[in-house]
């Protein structure tokens, strides 16, 4: 089975991979949206900056996600309040509207706000919409009850949708004019304080940091139990006038998604939890199983006919409490990661945010993602 994203374009030209010893003041392990945004960051601190990663830009779930730009943590908004508490909650509510914000002027040519749908396929779901937006009401967010072609449930204003595999490739781009230098198909070996031994060369540098999502607990064999990966699966059609999906749409407890493309075409994630223990796995490749379910949604729920074109899987790891992992996973190496399916927007802030403490020894970001309060997990 095809497991190549519909994003891709086809026409990015590959990085050279690492050949030669380097020394840096930061490198940056893993080339996805959480650690071109460290290094971005690293850049704006006047940092000479290495990043490096096992296969390519974004080729991993920061370019093989749905494509959603979603505000908050994975958790719904009701949920992070009672584990957090309601002022560190907001405030990182907040600070994702804000990134969201900037995360569409990265790339605008292939962004869009057209506001998204939370969907109840149930009484139970309907009731904890209720239960969020009151609770997103209560703290000053927008949030709208809807109802309407697509199901009943909630409608988000600054919901937003973007093409993740090109967002992060654009940021590749201005990172190297910027100064970065950037590896692909650099496989690290070890990682310890000042040290990265890749499969063919060494980095010295002051600061490390690992950004890496899905299969983090293969670098980092400490962070186990902490961090867990998953495959997450899609599909993507030909483009199609069959449906008018003018808003990105999240349901059934955020299981499933889709999208409709400007060019018509759709995409749609989901049905992991249908597969129960075979989809913790570090396997890439979708699945028969999974990949019906996904046939029969599109068919039967969206209703659309057209030929599907498209089939790929990502890994992403799934934190164990509502915070994502956000530390010094060994002495002088920070890793971020465990942003459990939703880290288009999280793991930006974590990647600038881990910048910012390992280099300048605070961060107001760290300050809200670091420790978890007494109680959680």
């Amino acid at each position: 089975m095809e497991n190549t994203p519909l994003w891709d374009d086809g026409r990015w030209q590959a990085l050279p991979s690492l050949r030669e010893n380097v020394e840096a003041d930061v490198c940056v392990i893993g080339l996805g949206g959480s650690g071109l945004s460290a290094i971005h960051r690293a850049l704006e601190l006047k940092q000479r900056v290495i990043g490096l990663d096992a296969g390519m830009v974004a080729g991993g779930a920061a370019g093989r996600n749905g494509g959603f730009v979603m505000a908050g943590l994975a958790a719904f908004y009701h949920d992070a309040v009672a584990d957090l508490g309601r002022e560190r909650a907001s405030a990182i509510y907040q600070l994702s509207l804000e990134q969201t914000d900037k995360i569409l002027l990265e790339a605008p040519e292939v962004s869009r706000q057209p506001g998204s749908l939370r969907i109840a396929l149930s009484d139970d779901e309907l009731e904890d919409c209720r239960l969020e937006a009151e609770a997103l009401r209560l703290d000053g967010f927008a949030v709208e009850d809807y109802k309407g072609p697509e199901g009943q449930g909630l409608l988000f204003p600054k919901g937003s949708v973007f093409n993740p595999l090109i967002r992060c490739r654009t940021l590749a781009l201005s990172a190297l004019e910027k100064g970065a230098q950037l590896f692909e198909n650099s496989c690290v070996i070890d990682v310890k304080a000042n040290h990265v031994h890749t499969d063919h060369a060494q980095i010295s540098a002051k600061y490390i940091i690992v950004a890496v999502d899905g299969r983090l607990e293969l670098l980092l064999p400490e962070l186990t139990g902490q961090v867990r990966t998953a495959r997450l699966q899609m599909l993507g059609t030909e483009p199609t006038t069959e449906v008018s999906v003018p808003r990105p749409v999240y349901l059934r407890y955020g299981y499933e998604y889709y999208q409709q493309l400007a060019s018509g075409s759709i995409t749609l994630g989901g049905f992991r939890d249908k597969a129960k223990e075979t989809e913790w796995t570090k396997d890439i490749a979708p699945t028969e199983f999974i990949q019906n379910h996904l046939t029969s949604f599109l068919r039967n729920h969206i209703g659309v006919q057209a030929p599907i074109s498209h089939r790929w899987a990502a890994s992403v790891s799934y934190s164990k409490g509502v915070l994502p992992y956000f530390g010094e996973a060994r002495p002088g190496v920070w890793a971020i990661g465990g942003y459990s399916g939703t880290g288009n927007v999280i793991g930006a802030l974590c990647g600038l945010g881990v910048v910012e403490k390992a280099v300048k020894g605070s961060s107001s970001i760290a300050d809200l993602f670091m420790a978890a309060p007494s109680g959680l997990n």
